[in-house]
C-alpha cells in the first residue's frame, strides 16, 4: 500500500496495489502495520460504518468535540469528493482543508485524524461510503459546520447544483462560531 502525506501532514491518502485480470480484482484494503508506519503512531480502530447516498448528497462538516474520531475512509461503489478540515486552535494549519476523490475505481482510502471536521459530496449517480473510526459514536458530542462556510472557501465540485443536505446539515455552524479543538 502506498501512502502520500497531503499538504495538512497529519492526513494522508493511501492507494491500494490491485491485482487484477480477467476475472475481477483483489487488493489488501487494510494493513495495521503498514498504516501505522505511515501515520507514525499506533491507531485502534473501534467501529465500521457504511453509508449510501445518491448524486449531490453533501454530507458534513461532521466531527465529535469530545470523543473525536479519527476516521480512514474509502468508496465502495460510486465516487465521491471528501474533505477534511483541521480543526485543531493551536495548529499551523488550523481552518485549512484538504479534498481527495475517492471512488470504487481509484480505490483509495483518505486518513483524517481526530481533530478533523468530515465531510463529503457525492459525484456519482449514487456511492457507498466506507469508514473506520477511532472511537464511537456520541450524537450528544456531535457537532457540525456549515458546508459552504466562506472563511473555509471549500472548493466542493457543484457544477452550479445546489446540494441535497439533512436538515442537520443545513443548520450546520460557521467555522467562527464553531466548537474546536484548543
Amino acid at each position: 500500500m502506498h501512502s502520500t502525506q497531503l499538504a495538512i501532514p497529519e492526513v494522508f491518502l493511501f492507494e491500494p496495489r490491485v491485482f487484477s485480470d480477467d476475472r475481477g480484482f483483489f487488493f489488501e484494503s487494510f494493513n495495521q502495520h503498514e498504516f501505522e508506519a505511515a501515520v507514525g503512531k499506533k491507531i485502534h480502530f473501534v467501529q465500521s460504518n457504511h453509508s449510501y447516498s445518491i448524486r449531490h448528497v453533501l454530507r458534513g462538516l461532521h466531527y465529535q468535540i469530545q470523543q473525536a474520531q479519527g476516521k480512514l475512509v474509502r468508496v465502495a461503489a460510486g465516487s465521491v469528493f471528501d474533505v477534511a478540515v483541521d480543526i485543531r486552535r493551536q495548529s499551523p494549519t488550523f481552518g485549512q482543508w484538504v479534498g481527495e476523490i475517492l471512488s470504487a475505481e481509484n480505490k483509495k482510502q483518505l486518513w483524517i485524524p481526530a481533530g478533523f471536521a468530515h465531510g463529503f459530496i457525492v459525484l456519482s449517480d449514487h456511492a457507498e461510503f466506507l469508514y473506520n473510526t477511532t472511537d464511537y459514536w456520541a450524537p450528544q458530542h456531535e457537532r457540525c459546520i456549515v458546508w459552504n462556510d466562506a472563511e473555509l472557501a471549500i472548493n466542493w465540485p457543484l457544477a452550479g447544483m445546489q446540494p441535497v443536505l439533512s436538515e442537520k446539515d443545513a443548520r450546520g455552524v460557521c467555522f467562527h462560531d464553531a466548537d474546536v479543538y484548543e
